[in-house]
């Protein structure tokens, strides 16, 4: 072995990965990226749930947990509903995540240490919303004052709480996460299956052909994407039937729900797909472009960790990406029986997302060989 040829390929290796900007950007960007979402974004102590509020009491004693809860941050109280079928709806169409209800029987309760004096109703859809309910039931309250004086401690635990699990009483974490799974496996299958194919046509010469065709940029982007549309839809069934067989995952909801959602974020992956394959050179080039999107929406979007107990700052960022909207509306179809109707502003979302994607994707398209 000689040195000076070691050195040499060494030099070579060198000089070829500066030449390659991608490989170079990723080699900074992706431990860059890791160490800011985990860093900043990634937070398990969740903080300002949405709320709902229902004071059947309306007493000083009921206002005064009120005032202690609100304290907590736990909860951020935005809705305030006059009966319970108020926070069903809500829930459903996932307005908000958590309810506290006070019986009007509160100061009654409150003398009986034998029975709950209030409820905190959680969407039991997200595992997160679960772990912060149950925060709230150890949470002391130290103003909460007692109707019998003798009762009447220097600092009392928090009066018995019935905690009420919505949709998953039985808090089986594959009903949580076989929903999002749909959404995590088309992101990995779409974008990475568009992107490639695509570039693999340039790498064979097939672009050529096709080049010389009549077909405008527009008819051969949409062609490219017509069959993995298909091939989509197809997984989401393949989850679907496992999911039931294998882990006892009901879709409650409407099974045409499930495919419109479906449809629409493969619309959105796929539009990604193309536009990575307009940017990369290689199919290797692909594959790393391909990676780069999926990291941040897997930590962003609330499939691995709480989405409320993330900074503003990333929570506006995670509303960029298809997957944060999929998730909001397959788990609200298959988990909580809400229409799709209901949810409308995430629809609209991955639709502006497809449009303006793919519209820059189609412009970007080489219809020329140069």
């Amino acid at each position: 072995m000689k040195l000076a040829r070691l050195l040499a390929v060494v030099r070579k290796e060198l000089i070829q990965l500066r030449r390659d900007r991608l490989t170079f950007a990723m080699i900074i960007g992706i431990p860059t990226l890791q160490l800011l979402l985990f860093g900043f974004a990634i937070n398990l102590d969740i903080r300002h749930l949405p709320a709902a509020l229902l004071d059947q009491a309306n007493t000083v004693h009921s206002r005064e947990l009120i005032a202690e809860l609100a304290s907590s941050q736990v909860l951020d109280f935005r809705r305030h509903v006059a009966a319970p079928q108020e926070v069903d709806a809500l829930m459903r169409r996932g307005e908000i995540s958590a309810a506290v209800v006070i019986p009007p029987d509160f100061e009654t309760r409150l003398a009986r240490p034998d029975r709950s004096a209030w409820q905190v109703v959680v969407d039991g859809s997200d595992q997160s919303v679960q772990a912060a309910a149950r925060q709230l039931a150890i949470f002391p309250l130290d103003s909460l004052a007692y109707g019998d004086s003798s009762n009447r401690p220097g600092t009392q635990a928090i009066p018995p709480v019935e905690i009420v699990n919505f949709y998953n009483p039985e808090r089986r974490a594959p009903v949580n996460t076989v929903p999002g799974l749909i959404g995590v496996i088309l992101t990995m299958t779409m974008v990475i299956f568009t992107a490639m194919a695509i570039v693999r046509e340039r790498e064979r010469g097939n672009m050529e052909m096709l080049i010389a065709t009549p077909l405008s940029s527009l008819e051969l982007t949409i062609g490219k994407v017509i069959p993995y549309i298909a091939i989509g839809l197809v997984q989401v069934t393949l989850i679907l039937i496992l999911g039931l067989l294998v882990f006892d995952v009901p879709v409650r909801g409407s099974l045409l729900g499930v495919y419109v959602a479906s449809l629409a974020y493969i619309s959105a992956t796929l539009a990604l797909g193309v536009l990575i394959s307009t940017l990369a050179k290689s199919q290797f080039q692909a594959m790393q472009m391909a990676f780069f999107t999926f990291l941040p929406q897997i930590l962003l979007s609330g499939f691995m960790f709480p989405f409320d107990g993330m900074p503003k700052a990333a929570q506006w960022l995670a509303e960029i990406f298809p997957l944060t909207h999929f998730l909001r509306l397959i788990r609200g179809i298959m988990l909580r029986e809400a229409q799709i109707g209901e949810m409308w502003m995430e629809v609209v979302a991955l639709g502006v997302f497809v449009v303006v994607v793919m519209g820059i994707a189609v412009r970007r398209f080489p219809k020329t060989l140069d």
